[in-house]
C-alpha cells in the first residue's frame, strides 16, 4: 500500500476484468458504478481490454463491494 494524504492514509489498486461491455455507454456505466462505492477514489475503465483499474481506500472499500456495483449495472466481473 502507498501512503496517501486523504482518508485513512492508505491506497490500493485493483484491476477488475469486466465481461459484457460492448460500447462507450457500457464503459461509462461501469465507471460510474465503481465511483459510487464508498472509498473508491478513481476508476479507469478500458473498453478495449475489458478492464477497470480502481484505486481505493482498503479500509473503506473491497473487491466484493466493487463486484456488486458492477453486477448491479448488468455486467460480470471475472476472476
Amino acid at each position: 500500500m502507498n501512503a496517501d494524504s486523504a482518508g485513512s492514509g492508505y491506497e490500493s489498486t485493483l484491476v477488475l476484468h469486466i465481461e459484457g461491455m460492448s460500447c462507450n455507454h457500457c464503459r461509462i456505466a461501469v465507471q460510474r458504478a465503481l465511483l459510487q462505492v464508498p472509498g473508491v477514489r478513481t476508476a479507469e475503465v478500458d473498453l478495449a481490454s475489458g478492464t477497470a483499474k480502481v484505486t481505493f481506500d482498503p479500509t473503506r472499500a473491497n473487491r466484493l463491494e466493487m463486484e456488486k456495483a458492477v453486477e448491479g449495472e448488468g455486467y460480470r466481473v471475472s476472476s
